[in-house]
């Protein structure tokens, strides 16, 4: 069967059309995704502070010993650290745990702290070096050999939070003072947390 002329293939109409749709789906899609990834990579790091403060309080009860979870709010780092009673000395658990690029250990803009946790929005206090001068930007949130969360004299201390910030949202991982973890999240310029 012979080809009629012009049949062959798509016009150059058809083609530009094409492409704006695809450029349309595009467009609105990559925002979405953009979010998405941030809110994953905030969740995961609030769950890391969580699994850091848990394995500290566990530590700290099988060693017999403090330990802490040392935030380094300056770049945005944590860690483990355990008091070496011979040295005299708090020492690094294992490595630094950095957050990610667009998080942040701040509150962000809300203005409220998570249900019965705290009055005002505070961070835990400042670690201490072993001479028991306090680290500028740094928080602290120490166990005793029972697990329970104490200051740096060694008295129980109220409950604590860690907050967390990014593009999509705060949290706030709660220290209670029987060591029980919670976390909470808010939406920035939200008006209520959610329990994680």
């Amino acid at each position: 069967m012979p080809r009629r002329a012009g049949s062959e293939g798509f016009s150059a109409i058809e083609l530009l059309i094409v492409c704006a749709i695809a450029g349309l789906i595009a467009a609105m899609a990559i925002p979405a995704s953009k979010n998405m990834v941030d809110e994953f990579s905030l969740s995961g790091d609030a769950h890391g502070v969580s699994n850091s403060l848990a394995l500290a309080r566990l530590t700290a009860a099988a060693n017999f010993t403090r330990t802490r979870l040392y935030v380094d709010r300056l770049v945005n780092r944590y860690r483990i650290e355990q008091w070496n009673k011979a040295a005299g000395a708090w020492q690094a658990v294992g490595g630094n745990s950095p957050l990610g690029t667009l998080n942040t250990f701040s509150s962000g803009a809300i203005a409220a702290p998570p249900p019965n946790s705290q009055v005002a929005i505070t961070q835990p206090t400042a670690c201490l070096t072993a001479a028991g001068a306090a680290i500028g930007n740094t928080s602290c949130v120490i166990f005793n050999s029972r697990g329970v969360p104490i200051d740096s004299t060694g008295v129980p201390t109220a409950t604590a939070v860690i907050y967390l910030s990014g593009p999509t949202a705060v949290y706030g991982v709660v220290i209670g003072t029987t060591s029980q973890l919670a976390m909470w999240r808010i939406s920035p310029g939200g008006a209520t947390w959610s329990q994680r």
